[in-house]
């Protein structure tokens, strides 16, 4: 007998291979379902850990509102407001340079405003000036200021980058070999509310990495602050950050990962930020606020926290953070102009602003006793028997908390030169109104304050641009359409026209004033783009954008683009003004929704739905004016009317996926960060473009680990007993003999809020044995498909999920 020779009966070294793989990988699964029914115990006994640390009480308790604008600014100019209290350092060395500053601003401001006055006031007839003529002057005044604000902001920001920066800029002198205080303890909290997952733990997975490699994550903890009011997303989310919070335990050094949801979302972000503070603030030294889409690297970070050590009066300080926008012509346009046009008036706000600067409301870094103290915000009170759009929560809260902390005696700064600080922009335009929607409301209601009493002047100044940002597209809207009506009664000699006296046409030997003053205005509007691509220019940075041919073409299309643009913006945000204030009487109400973060193209329906009434209206108002005065007469509204008709294809169009990747190929409204990304913007990219498990509620009661980790992040909480506890009950037997599958969303978000009825769902469900126990049982073996780790020798389908896990891992 040949030794040598194998037995039969032996099985083959590869056979003896699979069958140990076969066997340890049924060990991992059995220790995967004794460590599920210990934490099923653990919730049920009430000892299961929380997906947020232990409470650190703090208060934060807000002041009513005087909510008197007029008698409050009345006061304040008669020297009867005390304005912001002294910082503990006494009065910076700023100051002073500070006023002479906005003196200066504002004289510019002042006689640009008078000498265009003046021109059209030169232009007119003498003797056939009437009533309508000064309403018109004072509407043309009003505009015209707010144009030159912008234009000698722009200039200012020109002559700032070019000298390199501002010697007062918070960022300066500062010692960045300096050790950072182990007391200097910040939290990093990001709101979230129905938020694309991938969005969110995708970039801040890419923020924990980057901070994780500066050596310095043990001085930072995060927290995902859920708002999520849908099931689905709301399991979606808690998956999410069980994997996120194992992969950051498995690198080693990294911050502490803390995921909070609210019961009850009041007061939307503020309110969400608000509840952290009074858990947890008193822990922590200074919070870094982020934005669902935001994205910022760990040199950024401990800048940030740089900054606010060598500067122990600042209250906030903003970082500019840079634009992203996704692959379509509406997202890559505003990142190119975000980009190029952005930085110069950025610097120039910031030069006479200074230490009474902008909160934008993210990617910036607060400190965290004084605006527990000072920046609670009470709700507006109403201003009749029926509260309005413009009562109650404050929507735009990061300039009002701005404005309380510098009241307090703290300043607030934009570091518009720290890098490392990104967003994402709206992918199309119908995104892009929504957000403006919301702003505009915002906006309005913090008109209301700017006549509290201790607020500083600047930031009384920056309530009314708040203002004046949204209220000048009704005042352009009414100009325009006062014009049209004078022409049209001065053409047909109308009995109104000379009751009124009404001639706007120039004296035939004025028609020069009426030319310089309109190429004053074109000049002012289309200089600071000029500016803008001739800085990029100087400082040697056009390769950055695609090289010299590229970046005037971008700045050529996009200033084609904005000019088209504006008169569809002019006419949403003069709609948007008109329902805040007489929304209460009419029933307009606007709706608080997260808007995509992803490229999705607006369909045809939707464009008809969002711009069909603007095109009716230019259509008829285009027509009247063709009909009573002729094509000639038109011809001068044709760059406001035109635009209005051709929204719909433009809105669908420039919100095309296909079209925005072929122009990213091209090279048009290139940024720098695509030719040369991050680090942290390309592990961001990396990890949100990774295929997500299609988790919903069913999971959370069928899946073992799914169930374990919404369990885990309830706690221990004991609500078996009492009326809600019955309820509860309840509901679950109900689920449990109906389907799950009847459940509204309400009683699906009730029974993920109480882990120990959900567990005894789950129980119920698999000793019924039920179909949809059978159904869900199915589905969670299909989801664990993703983390099995083999399948028995020769099984079928093992290769094919070997395969899928491998693709989602990449």
């Amino acid at each position: 007998m040949d030794v040598s020779a194998p037995d039969a009966l032996t099985p083959a070294r590869g056979d003896i291979a699979r069958t140990a793989d076969f066997a340890a990988a049924r060990r991992r699964r059995l220790d995967r379902e004794r460590a599920d029914a210990r934490d099923a115990r653990e919730v049920r006994d009430g000892r299961a850990k929380r997906s947020f640390p232990p409470l650190a009480r703090g208060q934060m308790v807000a002041t009513d509102w005087r909510a008197r604008p007029f008698h409050g600014l009345a006061q304040a100019l008669l020297g009867r407001d005390a304005g912001p209290a002294a910082a503990a350092t006494g009065k910076p060395a700023w100051a002073a340079v500070a006023e002479r500053r906005r003196t200066v601003f504002m004289a510019l401001i002042a006689l640009s405003t008078l000498a265009a006055v003046g021109a059209l006031w030169a232009a007119w007839p003498a003797d056939e000036i009437g009533a309508l003529h000064v309403l018109v002057l004072a509407l043309f005044a009003v505009l015209f200021a707010w144009i030159a604000a912008g234009f000698w902001t722009a200039v200012t920001g020109f002559a700032l980058l070019l000298r390199g920066g501002d010697r007062f800029a918070p960022t300066r002198n500062v010692d960045r070999a300096k050790p950072i205080s182990p007391a200097a303890r910040t939290a990093i909290v990001m709101p979230v509310c129905n938020e694309d997952v991938a969005t969110v733990f995708g970039g801040l997975r890419a923020t924990m990495e980057s901070l994780a490699a500066t050596g310095s994550a043990r001085l930072f903890d995060f927290f995902v602050l859920s708002d999520t009011r849908q099931p689905d997303l709301r399991v979606q989310e808690l998956a999410a950050f069980n994997e996120l919070k194992g992969a950051a335990g498995a690198e080693g050094e990294s911050a502490r990962l803390f995921y909070r949801w609210r019961g009850r979302a009041a007061k939307k972000k503020a309110g969400n930020v608000a509840d952290f503070c009074r858990r947890w603030g008193r822990n922590y030294r200074y919070m870094v606020v982020l934005d669902a889409d935001s994205v910022m690297s760990g040199d950024c970070l401990i800048a940030l926290v740089r900054l606010m050590e060598a500067h122990p009066d600042a209250g906030i300080i903003q970082t500019a953070p840079r634009a992203l926008g996704p692959d379509t012509l509406h997202g890559r346009l505003q990142q190119f102009v975000q980009r190029v046009t952005g930085p110069l008036f950025t610097a120039g706000m910031q030069y006479w602003q200074m230490g009474e600067s902008h909160y934008w409301g993210h990617n910036a870094i607060i400190r965290t006793a004084p605006f527990m103290q000072h920046a609670a915000l009470a709700k507006l009170p109403a201003r009749g028997s029926k509260p309005g759009m413009l009562d109650g929560d404050v929507m735009s809260h990061d300039f009002v908390e701005a404005a309380l902390m510098r009241r307090a005696g703290y300043h607030v700064w934009v570091a518009y030169q720290l890098q490392g600080s990104y967003e994402q922009v709206p992918p199309s335009l119908a995104t892009e109104l929504q957000r403006d929607r919301r702003w505009c409301l915002g906006n309005l209601q913090n008109a209301r304050l700017i006549g509290e009493p201790g607020l500083h002047p600047v930031h009384r100044v920056m309530f009314l641009t708040g203002l004046l940002s949204y209220v000048s597209a009704p005042l352009w809207l009414g100009f325009l359409l006062l014009s049209t009506a004078l022409a049209v009664m001065q053409h047909t000699a109308s009995p109104l026209g000379a009751l009124a006296n009404v001639s706007l046409q120039p004296q035939a030997s004025a028609n020069w004033i009426m030319l310089a003053l309109f190429a004053a205005t074109a000049t002012m509007l289309v200089l600071p783009k000029v500016l803008a691509v001739a800085a990029v220019f100087l400082r040697r940075e056009q390769r950055r954008f695609g090289g010299s041919g590229r970046l005037l073409g971008s700045a050529a299309a996009e200033l084609v683009l904005s000019v088209v643009m504006a008169p569809v913006r002019m006419m949403f945000h003069a709609q948007f003004v008109l329902a805040a204030y007489i929304g209460q009487f009419t029933g307009w109400k606007i709706t608080w929704r997260s808007p995509p973060r992803g490229a999705q193209a607006t369909t045809w329906m939707e464009a008809l739905r969002i711009h069909g009434l603007h095109a009716l209206i230019a259509a008829v108002w285009l027509g009247s004016v063709v009909w009573a005065v002729g094509a000639g007469g038109a011809v001068w509204l044709a760059p406001v009317l035109v635009p209005l008709l051709i929204a719909i294809p433009l809105s669908v169009v420039s919100s095309l996926p296909s079209l925005g990747q072929r122009l990213a190929r091209t090279g048009l409204f290139a940024v720098p960060e695509e030719a040369w990304a991050p680090a942290v913007l390309r592990a961001a990219a990396r990890y949100q473009s990774r295929p997500l498990r299609p988790l919903g509620f069913a999971d959370a009661v069928a899946n073992p680990a799914v169930h374990a980790d919404v369990s885990r992040a309830m706690g221990p909480r004991e609500t078996q007993e009492g009326l809600r506890a019955g309820r509860r009950l309840q509901l679950a037997e109900r689920a449990a003999q109906r389907g799950l599958s009847l459940l509204s969303a309400d009683e699906q978000m009730r029974l993920l809020s109480e882990p120990q009825a959900l567990a005894l769902l789950r129980l119920w469900l698999a000793a019924r044995g039920t179909v949809e126990a059978r159904a869900s049982a199915a589905a969670s073996a299909n989801q664990s498909a993703w983390t099995d780790e083999t399948q028995p020798p020769g099984s079928r389908g093992a290769q094919p999920r070997r395969a899928q896990r491998r693709a989602g891992d990449e």
